[in-house]
């Protein structure tokens, strides 16, 4: 595992600061950083505040993303899907929750809301070509090389 600085600032002074639950953790836990509860109804989307910022290090970026026990257990994910910092962001880390449940969900203040991981990032030089390599698959799709 590489170890890079990741600098913070907390926006609060109660911020709980984001941790690896193990030390084998690929990513660190994000926590709700507000003083009431707030509850989403069943579909509702709403922005939750960490209490953070940070600095990512030169040639990476930051993804939020989704708790796997609160996706399979509650039907809670990112309202994006993912959630990319670009290293140039210095604002609050927000994370988009929507409950896809069948219940209301609630979250208390520092509960573990999402993972945030750092990556490296390469940025693409854009080739434009007249024919690109052929290969096994080839156009083939979605599902093409799954169940039939």
């Amino acid at each position: 595992m590489v170890r890079v600085e990741l600098k913070f600032k907390r926006l609060r002074e109660d911020a709980p600061l984001p941790q690896y639950a193990t030390a084998g953790s690929a990513a660190l836990d994000l926590r709700y950083c507000g003083d009431t509860s707030i509850t989403l109804a069943v579909g509702e989307i709403e922005s939750i505040p960490t209490g953070i910022a940070i600095e990512v290090p030169d040639g990476c970026a930051a993804v939020v993303c989704a708790r796997s026990g609160l996706a399979t257990k509650r039907g809670i994910s990112l309202a994006n899907g993912i959630g990319l910092i670009d290293p140039d962001y210095r604002g609050e880390l927000c994370v988009a929750l929507k409950n896809h449940g069948s219940a209301l969900f609630t979250v208390h203040p520092g509960d573990r809301i999402a993972q945030l991981m750092i990556i490296p990032i390469y940025s693409a030089k854009l080739v434009e070509v007249a024919e690109l390599e052929k290969t096994e698959r080839g156009e083939g799709g979605f599902g093409s090389t799954g169940i039939k």
